[in-house]
């Protein structure tokens, strides 16, 4: 295109490449990761890693451990699971940043999940939500999702959240502390349970194990059990969920047999040209 001024090219002026970029580090050189990921970590890192015919394929878990040591997935973390599985960090944040189980900030010493998914939040788990949200925050202003009441990892400390579904519709509304299930909830005996537990007790969760906290629970989702026996200890299912086998086991109900030959399947659309 010629422009009223004349030929652009002749115009232009010379086009020459950007200046010459020098990087200067600002740390100073050190470890890849920080100290709280010492010997023992590495270990059980190690352990993760010969579990699976790929290393890459460990990071889940990997994740876990991370958050068992600092109660979060910290920029450190990152660069450790980066250095011991040989990938970059980019693909490691890519991990943690998308899944809702890990943590970008430090958490309390339990982690509160409520359930305000559609028939939780229909059965009161909006209204437990916001109750909660209220009794742990301060005068004026409610505690938000993924905020901490207390110094992060001390006794008594919660991190208060809202999950989308905690598979227990059939039970609702439900909690989950450190993942374990506190069922058939109301708003009473939610805030009597985050009392509870900001006293420094622990209640007995409805379904499964004892309570311990969430850095426990981080090192038993990463494959290691201090306690596997206890681990094992309470009821695995509710009277709920098993009712419609009970009635079929009662009343002798059965599922029709499957055919001897599986039906033919319709014939496929032909190829457009």
């Amino acid at each position: 295109m010629t422009l009223p001024e004349g030929n652009p090219e002749m115009n232009s002026a010379e086009v020459t490449g950007p200046d010459e970029v020098v990087w200067h580090p600002e740390a100073t050189e050190g470890p890849i990761a920080s100290p709280a990921f010492d010997e023992v970590t590495r270990q059980r890192a190690k352990e993760i890693i010969a579990r699976y015919p790929q290393s890459r394929s460990a990071l889940l878990p990997m994740l876990h451990l991370v958050q068992s040591v600092e109660n979060h997935v910290s920029q450190d973390g990152i660069r450790f699971c980066s250095e011991m599985l040989e990938i970059t960090t980019a693909e490691v944040s890519a991990v943690a940043t998308f899944y809702t189980m890990y943590k970008r900030n430090p958490c309390g010493e339990h982690l509160v999940s409520v359930c305000t998914n559609t028939l939780c939040a229909a059965m009161g788990g909006d209204a437990i939500y916001a109750r909660l949200q209220e009794r742990l925050g301060s005068e004026g202003r409610p505690l938000g999702h993924e905020e901490t009441v207390g110094e992060p990892g001390s006794k008594g400390s919660i991190t208060l959240e809202h999950a989308e579904c905690l598979a227990a519709c059939d039970l609702a509304p439900v909690i989950q502390v450190n993942y374990e299930y506190f069922d058939n909830q109301s708003v009473e005996s939610a805030e009597e349970l985050v009392d509870a537990l900001r006293r420094g007790e622990k209640p007995h969760p409805t379904r499964g194990a004892p309570l311990t906290d969430l850095r426990t629970v981080e090192l038993e989702l990463a494959g290691f059990h201090p306690d596997l026996a206890a681990v094992a200890e309470g009821p695995s299912i509710a009277p709920e969920t098993v009712r419609g086998a009970v009635l079929a086991d009662e009343r002798g109900w059965t599922a029709p047999a499957r055919p001897a030959e599986h039906p033919a399947l319709p014939p496929l659309p032909e190829a457009k040209p």
